[in-house]
């Protein structure tokens, strides 16, 4: 089997080499919209379906294209990728000395068949000044993050008190659950 990561996230990328699969990236430009009545897990398990989806036409018989959607929910709001350094503020402002949770899906599509795994990571932050906020967004520019930040940046080694479940959900892939997943398909 080939595996095809459709998947521009250096993260997701590097998480792939060091679970030593062999891999080749593919990467194809869709709108991530959902549905408004789409709440939570149902999210991001639509936007990994919707990622695969534009492989359609183009699936070999022994390829698995593997897509993948984060997204941060604190106080039943999604909070995706910031539009801008004001929008990042007030998201990192939000997520200040609260608890949300981290939630992906990743979606393993073959020619006859798509499979959606998902994992739920809560996080806690500590309080957060407006200056550690300022520093952080000057100094790492995480606006390609969902929740407007990386946990293996220094927000996460200064401001993140407390996770439960696992890292690597946060930081954009719940590897444990991939590599089991592809280890029974390989």
């Amino acid at each position: 089997m080939i595996l095809t990561l459709a998947s521009g996230s250096p993260r997701r990328q590097q998480f792939f080499k060091e679970m030593n699969f062999p891999f080749q990236i593919k990467l194809k430009e869709i709108d991530e919209v959902y549905p408004n009545h789409l709440k939570h897990l149902e999210i991001t398990e639509y936007l990994a379906k919707l990622k695969a989806s534009a492989f359609d036409n183009a699936i070999t018989d022994n390829e698995i294209i593997i897509t993948s959607d984060t997204l941060v929910w604190l106080n039943n709001e999604a909070l995706g990728k910031p539009k801008d350094y004001n929008d990042a503020f007030l998201m990192l402002q939000k997520l200040s000395n609260k608890t949300h949770e981290v939630i992906t899906s990743v979606c393993f599509k073959t020619k006859t068949s798509t499979e959606v795994i998902s994992d739920i990571t809560k996080v806690t932050f500590s309080a957060l000044s407006n200056d550690d906020i300022e520093y952080y967004l000057n100094e790492y520019k995480p606006f390609d993050k969902a929740g407007s930040y990386g946990i293996q940046d220094w927000i996460g080694l200064v401001g993140i008190a407390k996770i439960e479940g696992s890292y690597t959900n946060v930081v954009g892939l719940p590897t444990e659950k991939v590599f089991a997943y592809l280890k029974d398909k390989l």
